[in-house]
């Protein structure tokens, strides 16, 4: 089934097929989830209106451990199966995850001043969201540490799948550790623990987020395919110069 995708023309009609719609919902997602989140739903009777920062922070926390699994996923295939677009898809994944990372982050530290006296602990859920992003940015970085574009593949994708460890620790670190972070209250075996008038717009957020990863990243995997077009041509030309060059000092 993957390698039917294996071949770049194939794949880009796929992805003319699929943006338009990832885009579309992505703006109906994201309109209908901030007028929920800034109107419809109810302020906190604790947090007040910091709270309304919940719809921001909460889902790109959780997109930021979705690209990350993407990402070792994309590097696994294409460290093991050798697949011509996984690579491809980690590269196109980590800036997205990166940012996704960021804006939780700085969010979660927006959230935090006004109800932990503080911009920063370092507690395990932060400390281990921060090394996410460093992983993130040691993964972009090692793809371009190598003159071998190959070995730099192989260097990140081994990275990304060794890095995955960190996935679990961030889930499980406010059940494992006594950290300032509540405990999970969406995702949880008895159910949602929050009233239904905030969980529908973090839900519309959520669901808003991860159409806006879906069409971005085709945007970046057909970015990637073309700079592989244009640096084959550029091959091809400077061989056939050369070529052209040993054929006229022989003559």
């Amino acid at each position: 089934m993957l390698h039917r995708f294996a071949n770049p023309t194939r794949f880009l009609r796929l992805a003319d097929v699929i943006q338009p719609w990832a885009a579309g919902l992505t703006l109906v997602l994201m309109v209908s989830g901030l007028y929920f989140a800034l109107i419809g739903s109810p302020s906190d009777y604790q947090q007040g209106e910091t709270v309304r920062i919940m719809y921001i922070h909460v889902p790109s926390a959780w997109m930021a451990l979705f690209c990350y699994t993407a990402l070792a996923i994309a590097s696994g295939v294409a460290l093991i199966w050798k697949h011509p677009l996984a690579d491809l898809a980690a590269r196109a994944t980590a800036p997205i995850g990166a940012g996704f990372t960021f804006l939780a982050l700085v969010t979660g530290s927006l959230w935090g001043k006004p109800m932990w006296g503080t911009w920063w602990v370092w507690d395990a859920r932060l400390t281990s969201v921060l090394i996410l992003f460093f992983l993130y940015l040691s993964y972009m970085a090692l793809q371009d540490a190598f003159d071998d574009a190959e070995r730099g593949a192989k260097a990140s994708a081994v990275l990304a799948l060794v890095g995955f460890i960190n996935v679990p620790i961030i889930k499980f670190s406010v059940d494992w550790w006594n950290t300032l972070h509540q405990p999970a209250s969406v995702l949880k075996m008895s159910g949602p623990a929050i009233h239904s008038s905030m969980l529908v717009p973090l839900l519309l957020m959520a669901l808003a987020f991860k159409g806006y990863y879906i069409w971005l990243l085709l945007i970046r995997i057909r970015g990637e395919i073309n700079s592989m077009k244009i640096r084959a041509l550029r091959l091809r030309q400077v061989h056939g110069a050369e070529s052209a060059a040993s054929e006229g000092s022989t003559a």
